[in-house]
């Protein structure tokens, strides 16, 4: 009797940490799995623990490299990895994870190849950006996915070769309601009880503006704000809460895993986004299904998705504009019907990004390549 062979997909992408991209890792993975798929996550290189308990997950480098023999070793650790699981499909995911792996995998075997374009196509590198240009219109992705319609349309006048190997994934998700009230949450974080607590989950980076929300408890007295996830701005983002004297009020929770950050969003009274660039925007879709009244930065992407029915789950700020941003997040908390507005509309966000639907439809292109 024969036995039909299961089929390998591996996800690849640049780092191992808790952040966005990796979020979707592990949503694909989890689908992928449910659908008799043996899945291998693979990351260019080790930055945290976060992933070190995983099963079948290889790191091709156990931290990022610093000159070009360890560039070279990692590549090489990538080629014999492609070469001894022979996937059936390789998503890679990030700008760094498309024009790295792409034609590793294709010197590796003939996988098909689904790139993700992850990042607004402004903050790529321009180098970068050209060779996946270059890469994505000659073949040597099979499929490109992007995840909103403001992200498609970025990629609007690319050659029309490029352009026919895309194809529009909204995003799904886990929904992160933790059945928790806010003693037990911010009691398991270690939060302060009986304040006012804003939150924001990002990495901790330039470009998602984090600066920008400890600037409003300057205006807003009574708050306290606290923040989950890390990266190489924290130094700067302490530094500015000192110098604006709210220290005190400021709280770095680091890193948190799938479930911690389910506790951390059943915390709060409110969460704030005031990135300045995003594709989707998966942070404060999270909050919003699990039930926290967002503002967030008045931007195309974030009004597009932050919405069911074209009825909108959060309110929209120009972040840079500290009195207005901490005028809208006093505005949500002492109006309980628009706060209830809000939540309401953003608990059904889970119907318009059903994780299944968004893991049938990479299933679809993962069995197929493009003519």
């Amino acid at each position: 009797m024969s036995s039909t062979r299961q089929k390998t997909v591996a996800i690849v992408q640049t780092q191992a940490e808790n952040a966005g991209a990796q979020e979707i890792a592990r949503q694909l993975a989890h689908g992928f799995e449910k659908r008799g798929w043996r899945v291998r996550q693979i990351f260019f290189f080790r930055r945290t623990e976060s992933f070190d308990n995983d099963p079948n997950v290889f790191f091709c480098a156990r931290q990022r490299p610093s000159v070009p023999f360890g560039v070279m070793k990692m590549l090489r650790a990538l080629y014999v990895e492609f070469r001894r699981e022979k996937p059936d499909a390789v998503v890679m995911l990030q700008h760094y994870g498309n024009v790295i792996a792409a034609p590793v995998a294709r010197a590796a075997g003939r996988s098909i190849l689904v790139a993700n374009q992850l990042t607004s196509s402004k903050l790529i590198p321009r180098p970068v950006a050209l060779l996946d240009k270059i890469m994505g219109t000659i073949g040597f992705y099979d499929h490109i996915v992007v995840n909103s319609t403001q992200t498609e349309a970025e990629y609007g006048d690319y050659p029309p070769s490029y352009a026919r190997r895309i194809t529009r994934i909204a995003h799904g998700f886990f929904d992160k309601s933790a059945p928790l009230g806010k003693t037990e949450a911010r009691q398991r974080l270690g939060l302060p009880q009986d304040v006012t607590l804003l939150g924001c989950a990002a990495r901790l980076h330039a470009m998602k503006q984090v600066d920008l929300a400890i600037r409003i408890l300057s205006e807003n007295r009574d708050q306290h704000l606290a923040l989950a996830g890390q990266g190489k701005e924290r130094d700067a983002l302490e530094a500015l809460a000192m110098e604006l004297g709210v220290k005190d009020r400021v709280h770095f929770l680091g890193e948190l895993d799938t479930e911690g950050v389910g506790v951390f969003l059943a915390a709060l009274d409110c969460f704030v986004f005031p990135s300045a660039m995003e594709t989707f925007g998966l942070a404060p879709v999270e909050a919003a299904q699990a039930g926290a009244p967002v503002v967030a930065n008045d931007i195309e992407v974030l009004r597009e998705v932050l919405s069911v029915a074209d009825e909108p789950c959060a309110l929209f700020v120009d972040a840079h504009d500290t009195a207005a941003f901490a005028s809208a997040v006093r505005r949500v908390l002492g109006d309980p019907e628009l706060s209830a507005k809000l939540t309401g509309v953003g608990r059904r966000l889970a119907e318009r990004y059903p994780l299944d639907a968004m893991v049938e439809d990479y299933v679809r292109l993962m069995e197929r390549r493009t003519a």
